[in-house]
């Protein structure tokens, strides 16, 4: 793992394998950047993949406070790290940070965000009780119940989604940093979704939206898709929030199309 060092002093650790032009990966809540791995290497035949360990993971440094703005300038540290315009993914919470990164950065060539959790329409994020039942848990040492309560009743995946997930190598990495699960939980409420803030994002947006997905994730793609400029939606037909474990032929068919990449 290399490392770059984020705007309050924080290092954040990325692994750089493959080659061709950048491409930047962001993981989600309850990842590190070994959630990547099952389409990793159908990318690194056409891309310099830079994958992240968000702050508080891996071999990242974290900071006495959580404050969800560090994140933004965590990504768009290693973006302007690299030495020509980047491809920027990002999932889920991840998709948030790199969102908000790209108001960071002038080192953009393409964005992709897979269902960033913007609280839009009716839907309020977070759900106070559940809050609530996810600190509990935590402060009992339950750190396995949290990523499961969260999978299955804030991420709304089914059972065997959460199967699959529960078989992947980063499933204890997932349990032993529960506490970000919690703390990012929370910090959703407090990200306001400004879509005057959004309509000046010209760099190419493709907007990964799954049929099975909940509701709020779909309109919350829907949302962004209205507001940014040069965005389109690629539909992940059959699958949720998480394709890349679920379908990965699929996921990485979708994306390398996308990006003028297929072969």
């Amino acid at each position: 793992m290399e490392t770059i060092t984020s705007v309050d002093g924080t290092p954040i650790a990325y692994e750089r394998t493959g080659n061709g032009p950048p491409l930047v990966r962001v993981h989600g809540t309850t990842a590190d950047h070994s959630s990547w791995d099952p389409v990793r290497p159908s990318f690194e035949d056409h891309f310099t993949t830079y994958v992240i360990d968000r702050r508080g993971r891996g071999e990242s440094g974290d900071a006495a406070e959580y404050v969800l703005e560090r994140e933004f300038e965590d990504v768009a540290a290693v973006v302007d790290s690299i030495d020509e315009p980047v491809t920027l993914v990002g999932h889920s919470y991840g998709a948030i940070c790199s969102l908000e990164a790209s108001l960071l950065t002038d080192n953009l060539r393409q964005l992709v965000l897979y269902e960033p959790p913007i609280a839009v329409g009716d839907h309020e994020t977070p759900d106070e009780e559940r809050h609530a039942e996810l600190e509990s848990l935590l402060a009992e040492g339950e750190n396995e119940q949290v990523l499961e309560v969260f999978l299955r009743d804030v991420a709304k995946l089914p059972p065997a989604a959460i199967d699959a997930l529960r078989s992947t190598p980063h499933w204890q990495s997932s349990v032993e940093t529960a506490h970000t699960i919690v703390r990012e939980y929370a910090a959703q409420g407090d990200y306001e979704f400004d879509a005057s803030r959004l309509d000046g994002v010209t760099t190419p947006t493709v907007l990964l939206s799954g049929t099975e997905s909940p509701d709020s994730l779909n309109e919350a793609t829907d949302a962004l898709d209205d507001v940014l400029p040069n965005s389109r939606v690629v539909t992940l037909e059959g699958q949720g929030h998480s394709a890349m474990v679920t379908a990965p032929e699929l996921y990485t068919d979708e994306v390398l199309s996308s990006l003028g990449e297929s072969e």
